[in-house]
């Protein structure tokens, strides 16, 4: 996800899209461990992605204080 899709999405999307995130990244790990992905790389970009949204969430909270 780029970050001009993520700045274009409300806060309250963004803080229920991160949570959705976290539990599809934990899940991920999980399969991963049990059996080889096909594609290992989907868990570092999800982890970027991650990161960013909540960067993100970060500065819209920063900004309103």
């Amino acid at each position: 996800m780029k970050i001009a899709e993520i700045r274009e999405m409300s806060t309250a999307d963004l803080a229920e899209r991160i949570e959705a995130e976290v539990v599809n990244y934990d899940h991920m790990i999980l399969n991963h461990s049990i059996s080889p992905l096909d594609n290992p790389s989907k868990i570092k970009q999800l982890r970027r992605t991650i990161a960013r949204m909540k960067t993100e969430l970060r500065e819209r909270e920063l900004n309103n204080k």
